[in-house]
């Protein structure tokens, strides 16, 4: 179909008001600046310039500029500027960062409403000026852009127009900051190249505080995000110089800004201990699958078109036939042509699809860097290049989302083609959420296969940090400025440096006067120590990554297995304990909730039953235990069968039973003052054991008969108590974090409690009398209780037996109660420390959640930060062993790792095993070998002992060796040796700074007196041909060249 009749369709329009709608994409402002020095480095500049100009009589007060010897525009190409779309870079090898053709507009109009661009090519000057001033103040919907142009040599325009052009020009001289075309001329002066561009953005956008959003004034080196706080924020965030320093992962291209160069760095060679890890992936096909699909579509339009176009000289060949004159044959020359050159479009664009169906198949490879970031370990994450521009910065993944010091202060870098993921609009993050989201979870991974390969966990992370300077608990504290730790974090990552003149990256050998130097901004290779890489032409040295494998935990099938009837328990428990009901009637009913507490009685089969299920499934918390239990003893019962009193065999229902082991432990503890009532007055029983009702104790009765059958009872219900005991203490410490938890020691005391009551008439008086002067010869050890084990003849104070001497037994009592509580109280200070544990030779870092203290230990229950798949999530350890050791730095409320744990106090000292051999002798022998060697090989010169009486000094003289005089007298000689090395290297330094300083003024000396002969040369010339206009070296070099070749 003709284009003529679509010549009255309607077509699409660009508003003025799409400026500022297309400039809202840039929420992140310096990303907007980005977008300027990106067209820049397409235009393979190798210097840009951002600086300000201060002009009070625009918004904001100055404005912004951008200046690159980039390979400029002329006029045909200025006008793709203009054209939104339109990008000449989007090709499918094509390494350029824009590829949208919407950079300069966007990203310009996000910063001011006017900018105007200056561009130098050829022998061309081209001006274009966008102003939304402009169409405000004339009212105008369309968008209108004046292009004038210029020759370069005369300055006269370039048109066809000269009406065009003079209302392009006054248009410009109205809306712009240059008001004749001699400033214009002057702008284009700026531009010192061959080619190259300078934006002009002005009438800048303001806050609500009509002040600027690029703050200029605070630091006149730099470009800040004005009312951006310096603490809390990253750095990149709050400073363009520091953005501009990491915007590119190889950077190539020198960037100014204020007229001072950003150092800029490559990411990969700032870290300590870098390593690569090769990653390969199916998964990124989104947008290659687009490019398939596109291609497609240009590859059958193509071929559509070629087919069209062979019919067509097919159809002109057979009617022209024999006619064989001029115009015939013109007409058939133009149509072969066309059909000859669609037919080559087609070819190359089936190629083009073949290419990318075959990429679409294969793996996207990428490499991530992963290195430690000890110059400041707050600043870590993931850094996201896309075709070596930065998208995303300061990522979380892996380890490092869980918060915890694992993985902390790792930097990792990656670089994705355009083609695995492809970025928005405004290059602050990529099209495809889900596969970056993958790309993350893939690098997180790897993070974590870093964090096991640097060892750092294993040989301790603050002990790490500790060695680079890090001396405060809080994360984001600066390292130490002490010049020991300057060095020690110096000598770990060298120097590179960029060549100001080729351009190339170089590695400076580590020098002690060098860690606090100052490089000038022009540094070369001729300034290079290291002679191998002292000149420009020599290659740039390649940074060679060790390189990294990925190992993932393979689970066998008995370890699949076993997760999976793990989590088939986990969920039959969870409906087991859905599946129990309880009916409040009352209060004291709601607070009984945890416990299942039966209103009825049961028969044995089903009691049986109950108590199975209540052993298989997990066991509600039991609330305190009451004063009178609670207050026993902490005596030890033996669980041997052996020392066990023999129990009378007679069946008794197993109702009682388990109501009653349930109301003992339901009983409310009384007030604090009635514990020493309880204890001292013999007539309160304790807790009945058939009673129904849990909160209240049954009246003691005089018969003989329910004293024996209540004996018959706890007797035969001994074995199941003990094992209820057990699986309370283990609830008991799972729920820690909560409440205060409940010594092992006081619930078996509990149990022996009971259990020596039911047997207290049953033993003979004088069996009685010989425990209770057992009982009050108990020692007392400086507030320590010493555990006691109990006997089968021993009987607790409480019986009535011992009423006589209940005050003696209260008195010696009283510490050692108030002991475990106050101990109780202070194990609890101990959670949240973070520590680190050893599992399986491996040292993992971790938080304690949970305390159990008895008089022999104290336990922690640790949950770590990150272990591998097949180590548990938590683990029990013991205080003060050689399993877990303190994590967090000293503070000035507490003490250092080393004397709080030896301030714990923990049980006594065994005394040394002196029956088992002493060390051999052969052992000995080679102990006092070893020592002569290594006291010869550091022996100082003029030491007070000949060095040859070492060799025949005994076991006994070694011992008696002054060592720490001979370290002092090493110590002394080895710094006169480094003093003088230190003396020869300041003196050498200063013969060369001498001698470069000498250079230096020749080279001046030098400069001056060849300007000065130049301009002879010129005054001679213009002598002799006084037509001649030479206003530059260069134009005078290219003049004496061509007369010198003319000559010959």
């Amino acid at each position: 179909m003709a284009y003529s009749s679509y010549s009255n369709l309607s077509r699409a329009q660009l508003t003025f008001e799409y400026l500022h709608t297309n400039s809202t994409t840039h929420e992140f402002l310096f990303g907007a600046l980005a977008e300027l020095v990106d067209n820049s480095r397409d235009a393979n500049a190798t210097r840009i310039d951002i600086y300000t100009e201060k002009r009070q009589e625009l918004r904001g007060g100055y404005m912004l500029c951008f200046l690159d010897d980039g390979i400029g525009m002329d006029p045909n190409e200025a006008t793709h500027v203009i054209q939104f779309g339109k990008s000449n870079k989007r090709s499918p090898g094509s390494t350029h960062i824009g590829q949208y053709g919407n950079g300069l507009k966007s990203g310009s109009m996000r910063i001011g409403k006017d900018f105007i661009l200056f561009t130098k090519k050829g022998n061309t000057l081209t001006c274009l000026f966008m102003s939304r001033t402009f169409h405000e103040e004339e009212g105008l919907d369309e968008v209108i852009v004046p292009l004038p142009s210029w020759d370069l040599t005369t300055r006269e325009p370039l048109t066809s127009d000269p009406e065009k052009y003079a209302i392009e020009t006054e248009l410009i001289f109205k809306y712009s900051p240059f008001k004749n075309e001699q400033q214009l001329m002057d702008q284009f002066g700026k531009i010192e190249s061959s080619s190259g561009t300078l934006v002009i953005i002005y009438n800048l956008k303001l806050m609500d505080n009509r002040e600027p959003e690029l703050d200029v004034e605070t630091d006149h080196q730099d470009i800040l995000m004005a009312g951006t706080p310096v603490e809390g924020v990253k750095p990149e965030r709050r400073s363009f110089r520091a953005y501009a320093a990491v915007l590119y992962i190889d950077p190539r291209m020198r960037i100014f800004i204020q007229g001072h160069k950003v150092r800029t760095k490559r990411l990969s060679c700032c870290l300590y201990k870098p390593r690569v890890y090769k990653y390969s992936s199916t998964r990124f096909k989104t947008r290659a699958e687009q490019e398939v699909k596109k291609a497609d579509h240009l590859a059958k339009i193509a071929e559509e078109k070629a087919r069209e176009a062979e019919s067509k000289r097919l159809a002109l060949e057979a009617r022209l036939g024999e006619d064989l004159s001029k115009d015939s044959r013109a007409i058939l020359r133009k149509v072969q042509d066309s059909a000859m050159m669609l037919r080559q479009d087609s070819d190359m664009k089936k190629r083009i699809l073949e290419a990318k169906q075959k990429a679409l198949k294969e793996p996207k490879e990428l490499n991530f860097i992963f290195g430690v970031n000890i110059e400041q370990r707050d600043l870590d994450g993931m850094f996201v290049y896309n075709c070596s521009r930065l998208i995303k910065m300061y990522e979380k993944t892996g380890p490092q989302l869980e918060g915890g010091m694992a993985c902390g202060g790792v930097v990792g870098v990656v670089d994705v083609p355009y083609l695995v993921l492809e970025p928005t609009h405004n290059k602050q993050d990529f099209a495809d959420a889900k596969e970056y989201r993958h790309l993350l979870k893939s690098m997180g991974e790897h993070l974590a296969q870093y964090w096991k390969d640097s060892n750092i966990a294993q040989k301790g992370i603050v002990k790490f940090w500790d060695e680079f300077g890090y001396l405060s608990a809080s994360w984001s504290a600066p390292p130490s400025s002490e010049s020991r730790y300057k060095r020690r974090r110096a000598m770990e990552i060298p120097l590179t440096i960029q060549c100001d003149k080729c351009l190339k990256w170089r590695t400076l050998p580590f020098q002690m006067d060098a860690v606090d130097k100052r490089y000038p901004d022009s540094w070369v290779c001729l300034m290079n120590p290291d002679s191998s890489q002292d000149r420009c032409d020599t290659p740039e040295q390649k940074q060679n990554l060790p390189c990294g494998v990925l190992k993932k935990d393979k689970q066998t099938a008995e370890d699949k297995q076993k997760e999976l009837a793990e989590k088939i328990k986990q969920q039959q428990e969870k409906l087991e304990t859905l599946q129990k009901t309880t009916t409040i009637k009352s209060a004291a009913d709601l607070k009984k909730l945890p416990l299942d507490v039966s209103m009825k009685p049961t028969t044995e089969s089903s009691s049986q039953a109950t108590r199975a299920s209540e052993r298989s499934i997990t066991r509600p918390r039991s609330p305190p235990l009451p004063a009178h239990l609670k207050n026993a003893p902490s005596v030890l019962p033996s669980r041997t069968t052996s020392q066990r009193p023999s129990r009378t065999p007679a069946p008794t229902p197993s109702a009682p039973k388990v109501e009653t082991s349930r109301s003992r432990a339901a009983v409310k503890p009384p007030q604090p003052a009635a514990k020493s009532a309880s204890k001292a007055t013999p007539k309160t029983p304790p807790s009945s054991r058939g009673s129904r009702t849990p909160a209240k104790a049954s009246p003691a009765k005089p018969a003989a008969a329910g004293q024996r059958k209540r004996i018959i009872e706890q007797e035969d219900s001994e074995e199941e108590e003990d094992e209820d005991e057990e699986e309370e203490e283990e609830e008991d410490s799972e729920e820690s974090e909560q409440e205060e938890p409940q010594t092992k020691k006081s619930k078996m005391a509990a149990a022996a409690s009971n259990r020596g009551k039911a047997i207290e008439k049953t033993l003979p008086a004088k069996r009685g009398k010989l425990d209770e002067m057992n009982i009050h010869s108990q020692p007392e050890k400086k507030g320590v209780t010493t555990p006691t084990r109990q006997t089968p003849t021993s009987v607790p104070k409480s019986i009535p037996t011992q009423q006589q001497h209940g005050t003696k037994a209260k008195a010696t009592e009283k510490a050692p109660q108030q002991e475990p509580e106050s101990d109780a109280k202070n194990t609890q200070k101990d959670k949240g420390l973070l520590v680190e544990v050893r599992v399986n030779k491996e040292w993992y870092t971790g938080k304690v959640i949970a305390v159990e203290a008895n008089k022999q230990s104290v336990r922690w229950k640790v949950k770590f930060d990150y272990v591998p798949r097949s180590t548990p999530k938590d683990r029990w350890v013991f205080k003060g062993s050689d399993e877990v050791r303190l994590m967090r730095p000293p503070s000035p409320s507490s003490q250092t790792p080393d004397t709080q744990q030896k301030a714990e106090k923990g049980p006594a000292p065994m005394e040394p095993d002196t029956t088992q051999p002493g060390t051999s002798r052969e052992v000995t022998d080679s102990l006092v070998t070893m020592l002569r060697t290594m006291l010869r090989y550091f022996f100082p010169p003029a030491f007070r002992i000949p060095k040859d009486d070492v060799n025949s000094m005994s076991a006994e003289d070694l011992v008696a060796f002054p060592l720490k005089e001979y370290f002092q007298q090493y110590e002394s000689g080895l710094q006169s040796l480094c003093n003088s090395y230190q003396s020869r290297a300041d003196a050498r330094a200063k013969a060369v700074e001498e001698k470069s300083n000498s250079t230096e003024v020749k080279l001046k000396e030098a400069d001056e007196k060849l300007q000065t002969l130049r301009t002879n040369i010129v005054a001679l010339l213009q002598k002799v041909q006084e037509d001649i206009d030479i206003n530059t070296d260069d134009e005078l070099d290219a003049y004496i060249e061509d007369l010198l070749t003319k000559g010959d």
